[in-house]
């Protein structure tokens, strides 16, 4: 919960979320009585300045210390919220140092946002700025919000609170672990039931990927495109980052399709980094970079949708091709 819905917050509201709130408040000899239907912003802005001086009270700095003891006690109880409803992307600079003159982008939950533009373009550069919730300290000089406000250095830079998970062109596993074995050891990392993801997992990623595989392959042995959609599956059921950065799937040999209505189905923000045009299309809104800098951001509209259409029944063409190749028959064109 951002720091200003707590003080949007009704005090019954507030301490059935937080439990451990009642007895902050009853410590510090908040009384609440009589005041239940208020909002904590409207009760703290309800004691005038003859009140704050006589009993030495800050409005303020005492929310800003609830605030503080409800992340410290998450970050005890192990219940960090990491759940976001938005990122916005403020403009910076392009490698020449001219001004972005893009209006701030927002990226909501569920969305999916393609980055377009040529190799070397800068790409991966707001990729980056996006994982580390830049606050115009990095070569572009953007600014990356998060539900509205900049992230504190110390959840940027954090591995225990991480937002994003990123899924990165090549991928190979080195453990001696068998797939179970490895989807067993992140759940109980996660503090899952691993009894009631792995089979999860599996079930999806063979969705994915072009040729299935078992839970007791060896990790070691999947091939690439095997080793994409485990991940993808991994990372959309089990990760608990709400961002997902991925940077070229194209030629990863999974149903792209398939992959991104898994991690939207989740709850995602998914950006993806990418030279196709199927993949384009299929997000909400592409970002256009050029000379390290964004140059426009476009909507996917109705027409680019028929587009679409017509790419993906070319994909499930040229799918039917590689099946045939696969197994050993001639090719042949489907029936007029």
């Amino acid at each position: 919960m951002r720091s200003e819905d707590i003080k949007a917050t009704a005090i019954p509201a507030l301490i059935d979320k937080y439990p451990f709130v009642a007895t902050y408040l009853e410590d510090k000899g908040f009384d609440i009585s009589g005041k239940e239907v208020r909002t904590l912003g409207e009760i703290l802005s309800s004691f005038d300045e003859e009140y704050q001086e006589e009993f030495a009270f800050n409005p303020e700095q005492f929310f800003q210390e609830l605030t503080s003891y409800i992340q410290n006690m998450l970050s005890f109880l192990g219940e960090e919220e990491n759940g976001i409803s938005s990122i916005s992307i403020l403009p910076g600079k392009d490698k020449s140092g001219n001004p972005e003159k893009f209006l701030p982008l927002t990226i909501q939950k569920g969305e999916i946002v393609a980055i377009v533009g040529p190799t070397g373009s800068g790409k991966s550069r707001l990729l980056a700025d996006i994982e580390w919730a830049a606050n115009g300290d990095t070569p572009t000089g953007r600014v990356v919000l998060v539900d509205g406000e900049t992230r504190s250095d110390d959840h940027r830079f954090s591995l225990n609170k991480r937002l994003v998970a990123q899924l990165s062109q090549n991928m190979n596993f080195v453990m001696d672990v068998t797939v179970e074995e490895f989807i067993t050891l992140h759940a109980k990392s996660r503090q899952a039931e691993a009894s009631e993801v792995v089979d999860r997992i599996i079930e999806k990623a063979n969705e994915l990927s072009g040729e299935p595989f078992l839970a007791g392959t060896a990790i070691t042995n999947l091939s690439g495109g095997q080793s994409r959609a485990l991940m993808i599956a991994d990372t959309a059921i089990l990760s608990q980052s709400p961002i997902i950065l991925i940077d070229e799937i194209e030629n990863a040999g999974i149903d792209r399709k398939k992959a991104m209505e898994l991690l939207v189905g989740e709850e995602k923000i998914v950006l993806i980094a990418t030279h196709d045009p199927s993949l384009a299309l299929m997000a909400d809104k592409r970002i256009q970079i050029r000379h390290g800098g964004i140059q426009s951001v476009t909507e996917t509209n109705e027409q680019e949708k028929a587009i679409l259409g017509r790419l993906e029944e070319i994909d499930q063409f040229l799918g039917d091709l590689r099946k045939q190749l696969r197994q050993g028959e001639t090719l042949t064109l489907p029936a007029e």
